[in-house]
């Protein structure tokens, strides 16, 4: 989680200059990506709220996603992940992420979505297959990702 912090202090410190928002929807990351952000001083300033939508239900439930979106994981999954956190919660931002942390199914495999002013969809592989490792690497992806798109604005 350290190695975390310094990437989610600098988002929050851009957001808070900005005056923007952000909500976040995960899933394999398991809630990595909102504890680094929440666990800067200062974080309600910003971050709106999100949360970990690890099944179907809880996507349809929840965040209305349709059935087709639910079945795999996608680029097009993360994005809409990230657009329905945004619109629930009506923040500037949003993050979506999604994939396979492991030990089943493709691991490692990470699909990450930014909305906002600027959006930003990708797809990594870490050739990992430790299911944690992965959970780390895809917070970190995401919140490097995040920063990047909001440089990207200035």
């Amino acid at each position: 989680m350290n190695e975390l912090l310094p990437i989610a202090a600098e988002a929050g410190a851009i957001l808070k200059e900005r005056n923007e928002t952000l909500a976040v929807a995960e899933s394999s990351a398991g809630g990595l990506i909102s504890a680094a952000l929440l666990a800067t001083p200062g974080a309600s300033a910003y971050y709106l709220g999100g949360g970990v939508f690890y099944t179907a239900a809880s996507r349809m439930q929840l965040l209305s996603m349709p059935q087709e979106q639910i079945i795999r994981s996608s680029e097009q999954s993360a994005h809409f992940l990230a657009r329905a956190a945004q619109q629930k919660l009506g923040s500037t931002w949003a993050i979506g992420e999604t994939g396979a942390a492991g030990p089943t199914g493709p691991c490692g495999r990470l699909f990450l979505a930014i909305v906002g002013p600027r959006e930003v969809t990708v797809h990594s592989e870490t050739g990992v297959e430790d299911r944690v490792t992965n959970m780390r690497l895809f917070a970190t992806q995401a919140l490097q990702l995040f920063v990047t798109a909001l440089r990207g604005r200035d």
